[in-house]
C-alpha cells in the first residue's frame, strides 16, 4: 500500500490492526449516539436546527442539500486564490460541447474532475482525461443535474483540515487534520489485482469496497513494481485510509485557514479538503490547494484512523456537534434564522434521492 511520507501523527499508541473496531459499522448503530446527543441539545436550546446558524449564508448551514459551488462562490479575493477554478454546467442535452464551452470560458482544460454540485462522500466524483472520458461521464449523470467541472490539483496528497471560528472571537482554531492517503496495490509479475486485494492485510477485509470498482481490472498481472491506485477520491467510505494528523497543525498553517475562512462571509465551522505538495509545505501553510469546503454536516474525519479508539470518536464527534449548537446560539442571538427542522428533512430526503442516481464514483 501507497503511504503518505510522514511520520503518522497520532496522540496515542494502539495496535496495528488494520481496522479499528467501529470503522465500518452499520452507519445506524454508530451514529444512534450522535443522534440522541443532537436531539438533546436541541431540547436544551430549544431548537433542533440551531446548527444550521452556525453558518447562516449556506443552504442549512451545510448540513445537507447544500450547493458545493454556492459555497466557493462566496469566496473573497484572499480566498479564491486558494480554490481550484470549476466551472459549472447543468445537464440536459448536448451536453458534451456545452462543457467544452463552459471549461473554455474558465480557461480550463482536462484533465479535469467532474462531480455533481449537490452530493456527499465522493458519489458520483469522476475523472475526465480525455474528451472521450468527458463524454462519457456526461451521459452517465441524469438529466438535469447540476455538475461542477474542477481543475485537476497537481499534488497527490490530501487532507482534511477541520475549521472552528466563535462569532464573538477574532480567530478561529484547526480542531482536526487527517491525512487522507490513495491506497494502491503493487504489482509483483504473477499476481492478479484479485489476488493482491487479497493478500492485503486491509483489503481483504475490504473486498466488496474495492472489487465492484476495479472490475474490469481483477484478473489482469500488474508487472514487477506497476502500481495501481484503488480509488481517486479521498473519502473513506470509498476506500481512502485517514490518519490522525495532529501532530501537524502549526501556528502557520492556522494563521493561513483563518485568513482564508474569514473571507467567506459569516463561515463559522466545516471542514476544508484541500490537495497539497509535502507535509512540510503544508506545516507552513504553503503549496495547497482547496478542492471543497463543507459545513455543518461534515466530520473531524480523523475518527476514522484506524488506531482511533470508541471513546475518542464519540469525544470528538459531542465536541464538534456542540460546537454547532454553541456557535448556532450566538449567530441566532445575532439575529440570523435556522433553516428549521422540516426544511432541513425535506432536503435531506432530496439529496438521498440524487445521490442514488449518480455513477459510481472513480
Amino acid at each position: 500500500m501507497n503511504k503518505l511520507p510522514t511520520t503518522p501523527a497520532s496522540t496515542h499508541t494502539k495496535h496495528n490492526s488494520p481496522l479499528s473496531s467501529f470503522e465500518f459499522w452499520p452507519g445506524w448503530i454508530f451514529y444512534t449516539p450522535i443522534v440522541i446527543y443532537w436531539v438533546l441539545q436541541g431540547l436544551r436550546y430549544r431548537d433542533f436546527s440551531l446548527p444550521t446558524a452556525a453558518n447562516p449564508r449556506i443552504e442549512t448551514g451545510g448540513l445537507c442539500g447544500e450547493s458545493k459551488s454556492s459555497i466557493l462562490d462566496m469566496a473573497g479575493p484572499v480566498a479564491k486564490q486558494w480554490i481550484a477554478p470549476y466551472a459549472l454546467l447543468k445537464t440536459g442535452t448536448n451536453d458534451y460541447a456545452r462543457a467544452k464551452q463552459a471549461l473554455l470560458q474558465k480557461s480550463l482544460s482536462l484533465p479535469i474532475v467532474v462531480k455533481p454540485d449537490v452530493g456527499c462522500n465522493g458519489t458520483g466524483v469522476k475523472l475526465a482525461h480525455t474528451d472521450d472520458d468527458l463524454c462519457a461521464i456526461m451521459d452517465a449523470f441524469p438529466r438535469n443535474t447540476m455538475l461542477m467541472l474542477q481543475r485537476l490539483i497537481p499534488y497527490r496528497h490530501e487532507a482534511g483540515i477541520f475549521y472552528i471560528r466563535h462569532p464573538d472571537r477574532p480567530m478561529g482554531i484547526i480542531s482536526s487534520l487527517t491525512f487522507k492517503d490513495i491506497p494502491a496495490l503493487t504489482g509483483d509479475g504473477h499476481s492478479s489485482v484479485l489476488d493482491l486485494l487479497k493478500q492485503d492485510p486491509r483489503t481483504s477485509l475490504l473486498l466488496p469496497l474495492y472489487t465492484p470498482r476495479l472490475q474490469h481490472r481483477l484478473h489482469d498481472i500488474l508487472e514487477q513494481g506497476q502500481t495501481l491506485d484503488l480509488v481517486f477520491t479521498g473519502n473513506h467510505c470509498k476506500g481512502a485510509i485517514f490518519r490522525n494528523g495532529a501532530a501537524d497543525i502549526t501556528p502557520a498553517l492556522t494563521k493561513r485557514i483563518d485568513e482564508i475562512m474569514q473571507d467567506i462571509p459569516d463561515f463559522h465551522f466545516g471542514r476544508v479538503d484541500v490537495k497539497f505538495e509535502s507535509v512540510a509545505e503544508l506545516r507552513n501553510g504553503e503549496k495547497f490547494e482547496i478542492i471543497e469546503i463543507n459545513g455543518v454536516g461534515s466530520e473531524a474525519i480523523h475518527i476514522w484512523d484506524s488506531r482511533t479508539t470508541l471513546k475518542e470518536a464519540y469525544k470528538t464527534q459531542f465536541f464538534h456537534y456542540g460546537e454547532t449548537f454553541r456557535i448556532g446560539a450566538k449567530k441566532r442571538q445575532a439575529g440570523w434564522k435556522t433553516s428549521g427542522l422540516w426544511h432541513g428533512v425535506r432536503l435531506w430526503r432530496q439529496q438521498k434521492r440524487l445521490l442514488a442516481s449518480y455513477p459510481m464514483n472513480d
